[in-house]
């Protein structure tokens, strides 16, 4: 494009130096190097085959704005900051409200048994109170029936483990409340018997049998249950002094028994 332009204004200068003067050839020829000059300074101006004005002329409308270009790659990590110093340690908050109980977990797995303790001292042995005698007349063939303060003394002693029973008095005395059985087993010989069961002076019970001169002795049985707190004595006396047909010997008995039946004590362990 640049040979061209010079070409074409070659030209014009030697028609025009034909048919002018030489001042007139001065001017030309000077204005011939003044726009080669211009047009080699303006040659690197040319942009998109386009040929620049000679003439500078008004600015031209800006264009729209161009679209936006796609992101840039991310930027590297900056540097680590540098450690502050350490802050004073603030005071301590206010207590805050309970929280919302939580639901109950599952039950863990059982534990390991633990190691067996020592042996606890000895208690009290829980055992039924006891009470039971059991007597009968020493032998009377041959000697009269001997009466202690009203009370007939059976003093051979043939059980009598708690000691509740005196065959010196004819006598027993309570120890442990309950109910209890009293019974007497008599030989009737050479007279009529009738004797009472006595509780603490009160007669509870009467027995009563005929002798009628038989050749061999008879027996009179008898018995009652009596309910006895401690310190009551019972006892076996004669109701009438004719009537002690009591007969005792190597062959026949005459025996006076009782025993608990059931304690009431209330300190009792086991009948509490």
């Amino acid at each position: 494009m640049k040979a061209s332009l010079i070409g074409v204004l070659k030209e014009h200068l030697q028609s025009r130096l034909h048919f002018h003067d030489s001042a007139m050839t001065s001017f030309l020829l000077w204005t011939f190097c003044f726009s080669l000059f211009l047009l080699i300074s303006l040659s690197n101006q040319l942009e998109d085959n386009k040929i620049p004005s000679l003439c500078s002329g008004q600015p031209g409308i800006p264009g729209a704005p161009g679209a936006h270009g796609s992101p840039g790659q991310p930027g590297r990590d900056g540097r680590d900051g540098r450690d502050a110093m350490p802050a004073e340690k603030g005071e301590k908050g206010l207590r805050g409200e309970p929280g919302v109980p939580g639901e109950r977990g599952y039950s863990g797995d059982r534990g390991m048994p633990g190691e067996k303790g020592e042996r606890g001292p000895p208690g009290e042995c829980a055992v039924a109170p006891k009470s039971a005698f059991s007597a009968k007349l020493m032998d009377n063939r041959s000697t009269p029936l001997v009466v202690v303060d009203s009370a007939v003394p059976f003093g051979t002693v043939l059980l009598n483990e708690q000691g509740d029973y005196s065959p010196e008095t004819g006598r027993f005395t309570c120890r442990v409340p309950g109910v209890y059985y009293f019974a007497v087993h008599a030989t009737v010989y050479r007279a009529s018997l009738q004797f009472d069961l006595v509780k603490n002076g009160h007669v509870v019970a009467s027995y009563f049998q005929f002798y009628g001169n038989w050749p061999k002795p008879a027996s009179l049985s008898g018995g009652s249950l009596l309910h006895l707190v401690p310190g009551d004595q019972v006892w076996v006396q004669i109701a009438l002094g004719e009537y002690s047909g009591f007969y005792s010997s190597t062959k026949t008995d005459s025996t006076f028994s009782g025993f608990l039946v059931y304690s009431d004590w209330k300190n009792s362990a086991v009948f509490a």
